[in-house]
């Protein structure tokens, strides 16, 4: 049950990522599938036939691939939210540095993700 609870928790996330250009939607939908192919088949296979979301989730899952805006997003959004935290920091040197090495592991992983076979 909390599995479930997790999951929908995360496509609610991915909804409003995908209303909000500055929140990931692909991430969001990964953890909910991979909630739901261990809590609930219903919503697993509900979420894999979805026409939008269920491409990017087979990709993630057969090849470990992401399509190509789906990672220019995450980079930017990644970019942009760490610029305005560093912004709002002006002045305190140490949290700007650590904000952006916060944000370098995220970055490296992302943009070392392959693309998916159908965005190359």
């Amino acid at each position: 049950m909390l599995l479930k609870l997790i999951g929908l928790f995360f496509v609610g996330l991915a909804i409003i990522g995908a209303i909000l250009p500055v929140m990931p939607t692909t991430v969001f939908l990964l953890v909910a599938a991979a909630c739901f192919a261990r809590s609930s088949p219903y919503l697993y296979d509900k979420l894999l036939s979805n026409k939008v979301f269920g491409p990017l989730i087979r990709d993630w899952e057969n090849h470990k691939s992401i399509p190509r805006r789906a990672k220019y997003t995450a980079l930017i959004s990644i970019v942009l939210a760490a610029s305005w935290s560093c912004y709002i920091l002006a002045g305190k040197l140490v949290w700007q540095l650590s904000v952006v090495v916060l944000v370098l592991i995220p970055i490296v992983i992302i943009w070392r993700l392959p693309l998916s076979e159908d965005c190359r």
